[in-house]
C-alpha cells in the first residue's frame, strides 16, 4: 500500500470515531497521523518493518505503530471495519459537502437515517431543516449548493492522487522488463487538469516484443498490479480496471512508430484535437491515433513523435497544458506560442505554515528543506489571529516570531528567511493586523477564511477594500475554492484585477492540490491585465514543499512565462518587485538582508 491510501483509512477512521462521538484526543491523532503519512516521502509499508525509527517521527507511539502494521498487513483497520459496520461507508461522503461538519452528520443519521447525498438533499429540499438547532434556512441553502457541488466533482480525482497512481502502475509495469520501452501518462493528467475523470497510461513495446503473444504476457502482468479493484476489460491491445478509490486506468500497448500519434490523440483535449483534425483534412491529410496519412491513398507522413505531427501540419510544438483549443494552434501558426515558465525557475515559496500555528515543522526545518528542493528563499507566512482553528497568532505572538524568523534569517542556513504572515481579510475587508505589525513583515500575504458565502456586490468589496490597503502585498488562494468540496468566492474578477494591477498587488498561484487557485482561465486573465503572480505551495510541513510543480503546471496552463511570475526573480529583486508598505520594519534592514543572498 503506498502512503496515500494508508492515509486515507487513517482519515477515515478519524471521520468515523468523530461522527460516533468520540473524544477530540483520539481521533485528532489518527488526523495528525494521517497528515503526517501523507506528506511523508519515505514508504510507511517499508517504516514498519522498523518499529523503532518510525516511533522517531512526530505523533508516533507506540499504539500508532501497531495500528500501522496492522494496515500494512491486511489493507484494512479493525476499529474502521466495526465503525462501518455501525455506520454505513457513505456517510462519508457527507463531510465532502460544505456546511455539514461530524457533528451534524452524527445528528442527521440519528434523527433521520440519512446516510447518502441523495438523502440529504432529499430532506434539505423538503425543507425539514431549516427549524432545527444548528440548521436554519440559510443553512439548508447552503447544504443544496453544496450538493450540487458534489455532483459535479463526483468521479473525479485531484491531480496528485492521479499522479501518484500513474508513478505505482508505471513502476509496476516496467518490471515486466525488456518487453516495455517506456510508460507515458496521457489524457488530463498530461495536460495539468486540476482533476483527473480517468487515468490513461500509453505503454510502448520494445523492438522484438510486438506479437500478440508479447502484449498477452504484458497484459496478464499489468492486471497482476495490487492495487487493482476490478478488471473492467482486457482487448488486444488495452486493458482496463478500477482501483480502489474508484479511478479508472486505461492502459494501451503500442508500437514505437505510432507511440507519437496515439500520444497526441490520448492527450487530448478533445477540442484540440477537433481542431488539429480539421487543419490536417484542409491540408490534404487524415490524422488519426495510429498516424498522420494523406487523405489520397492513406500514405503514412507521421506519427512516430508528437513533435513531427505538428511540424508536418506547419505548427510549432503545442506543450500539453495549452492544449485546450483556447488559441493555442492560432499561436503555434504565428510563432507565438509562449515560453512557458518551468520549475527551475522558481527561486522561492512565498506561503507556508510552522509550528507557531498549524505547521508540523520547525523554521529551520521548513528553511532547510526548502534549501534542499533548490530554492534560493522562503518567506514564513504562519497565521493571524482571526484563524482560531490554526492557532493564529495575536500581536504579542507574532511580534516575537518575526523576531525569531529574522534570527533564524541571521544564521547561515544558506537560505533567505523573509518574515510574512498569512493576514486574515475580515468580513469588512480589513486586515487582522495593526499597521505596527504590518510595517513589520517583509511578506504580507492576505487571504480569506472565513464569510464564504457573502452575495457578489459585498464579496467584491471586501476584496477591493482589502487590495487597497497599503500592508497588502500577495493575494492567497484568491478564490478560496477547494476542488471537488467547494466553489469558488462569487465577486468581480474583472474589478479585482484591475484593482491588483493598479495598486501592485500580486496574485498567488496556490500549489496545494486541493486548491490550485487561482485557476488557469484567471492566471491568464493576470498575465493579460499586467498583475503579477507569485507561486506559492501553502506548506504545513516539509513534505509539502514539493506540491510547487502542480501550481507551475497551472501558471503554464494559464500561459503565464517565466516575466509574469515574480518568485522566478532572485532575493533583492522579488523584495523590490512586492508592493512597496508604508513604514517598512526595521529601517534599510530589509534592503540590508535582502543584499545577502539571491
Amino acid at each position: 500500500m503506498d502512503n496515500k491510501q494508508i492515509a486515507r483509512i487513517l482519515r477515515e477512521t478519524a471521520q468515523l470515531l468523530e461522527i460516533d462521538g468520540a473524544i477530540i484526543g483520539r481521533y485528532r491523532s489518527y488526523e495528525k497521523a494521517a497528515e503526517l503519512i501523507d506528506s511523508l516521502p519515505e514508504s510507511i509499508e517499508q517504516l514498519v518493518k522498523e518499529p523503532e525509527k518510525l516511533k522517531e517521527l512526530p505523533g508516533i507511539g507506540d499504539r500508532m505503530v501497531e495500528h500501522l502494521q496492522e494496515i500494512v498487513k491486511t489493507g484494512d483497520y479493525a476499529l474502521r471495519k466495526r465503525l462501518l459496520k455501525k455506520y454505513p461507508a457513505t456517510i462519508l461522503d457527507l463531510l465532502q459537502l460544505q456546511s455539514l461538519g461530524p457533528k451534524k452528520v452524527a445528528f442527521l443519521w440519528a434523527n433521520f437515517k440519512a446516510a447518502t447525498v441523495a438523502d440529504v438533499e432529499k430532506i434539505a429540499r423538503e425543507g425539514k431543516l431549516r427549524d432545527l438547532p444548528g440548521f436554519g434556512e440559510k443553512s439548508e441553502q447552503n447544504i443544496l449548493k453544496a450538493v450540487e457541488v458534489f455532483k459535479k466533482s463526483s468521479g473525479r480525482f485531484h491531480i496528485h492522487t492521479a499522479e501518484a497512481a500513474a508513478l505505482g502502475i508505471a513502476a509496476h509495469i516496467e518490471k515486466a522488463g525488456k518487453a516495455v520501452e517506456s510508460v507515458t501518462p496521457a489524457g488530463s493528467l498530461r495536460r495539468g487538469k486540476e482533476t483527473v475523470g480517468d487515468l490513461d497510461l500509453l505503454v510502448t513495446l520494445a523492438d522484438g516484443h510486438t506479437s500478440q503473444k508479447h502484449v498477452d504476457a504484458l497484459a496478464k502482468h499489468i492486471l497482476e498490479f495490487p492495487g487493482i479493484e476490478q478488471t473492467l476489460a482486457h482487448g488486444e491491445n488495452k486493458v482496463s480496471f478500477t482501483l480502489g478509490d474508484g479511478l479508472q486506468v486505461d492502459v494501451r500497448m503500442l508500437e514505437k512508430e505510432n507511440f507519437g500519434a496515439a500520444l497526441l490523440y490520448f492527450t487530448g483535449s478533445k477540442e484540440h484535437n477537433v481542431a488539429l483534425r480539421g487543419r490536417a483534412n484542409e491540408m490534404g491529410y487524415t490524422l488519426n491515433e495510429y498516424a498522420l496519412a494523406t487523405l489520397k491513398g492513406e500514405r503514412r507522413v507521421a506519427g512516430r513523435t508528437e513533435e513531427e505531427i505538428y511540424s508536418k501540419l506547419k505548427l510549432d510544438f503545442i506543450p500539453p497544458e495549452l492544449r485546450e483549443n483556447t488559441g493555442e494552434i492560432a499561436a503555434a501558426e504565428d510563432h507565438k506560442l509562449p515560453h512557458l515558465v518551468t520549475l527551475k525557475d522558481i527561486r522561492g515559496d512565498l506561503q507556508m505554515h510552522t509550528t507557531a500555528s498549524d505547521g508540523k515543522n520547525s523554521i529551520e526545518e521548513m528553511a532547510e528543506a526548502a534549501r534542499q528542493f533548490g530554492h534560493h528563499y522562503i518567506a514564513i507566512t504562519d497565521h493571524s489571529k482571526a484563524v482560531t482553528v490554526a492557532n493564529g497568532l495575536d500581536e504579542k505572538r507574532m511580534a516575537a516570531h518575526i523576531k525569531k524568523i529574522h534570527a533564524a534569517d541571521e544564521k547561515d542556513l544558506g537560505i533567505r528567511v523573509f518574515a510574512g504572515a498569512e493576514v486574515d481579510i475580515l468580513k469588512d475587508g480589513s486586515l487582522d493586523y495593526s499597521d505596527e505589525i504590518l510595517a513589520e513583515l517583509d511578506v504580507v500575504v492576505c487571504s480569506i477564511h472565513s464569510y464564504f458565502n457573502l452575495d457578489r456586490a459585498a464579496m467584491t468589496e471586501r476584496m477591493l477594500a482589502a487590495i487597497e490597503n497599503p500592508y497588502a502585498q500577495i493575494i492567497a488562494h484568491p478564490t478560496g475554492r477547494l476542488l471537488l468540496r467547494r466553489d469558488a468566492f462569487d465577486y468581480d474578477m474583472e474589478k479585482i484585477l484591475a484593482a491588483c494591477a493598479k495598486h501592485g498587488v500580486a496574485m498567488e498561484c496556490n500549489s496545494y492540490p486541493d486548491r490550485l487557485d487561482l485557476k488557469d482561465v484567471y492566471l491568464r486573465m493576470c498575465k493579460d491585465r499586467g498583475v503579477k503572480v507569485v507561486i506559492s505551495t501553502d506548506s504545513h510541513s516539509t513534505g509539502n514543499l514539493s506540491f510547487i510543480c502542480y501550481g507551475v503546471t497551472m501558471a503554464r496552463r494559464g500561459w503565464l512565462e517565466k516575466k509574469d511570475v515574480i518568485n522566478t526573480l532572485p532575493a533583492a529583486e522579488f523584495l523590490a518587485a512586492l508592493r512597496h508598505k508604508p513604514g517598512a520594519a526595521r529601517p534599510g534592514g530589509q534592503k540590508k538582508r535582502a543584499a545577502k543572498g539571491n
